[in-house]
């Protein structure tokens, strides 16, 4: 078994259910944990950071638009 580079990832169970969302698309978890934790690939981490940021973006009420 090869071992992969991971970092702990803690959010809260709403933020968990979009990232596993978009686990379906291209892998990038290697453990789910509990409700609040995952670990995920470390050469990932800023895509998916960056990711997460722009999908909570459209979730996000702007009272200018």
């Amino acid at each position: 078994m090869k071992a992969i580079k991971g970092v702990l990832f803690t959010c809260d169970a709403a933020v968990k259910q979009i990232l596993l969302s978009m686990n379906e698309k291209n892998s990038f978890i290697i453990e789910d944990l509990d409700d609040y934790h995952v670990v995920i690939k470390a050469d990932e981490e800023w895509r998916i950071r960056t990711e997460l940021e722009n999908e909570l973006e459209k979730n996000t009420y702007n009272l200018e638009a």
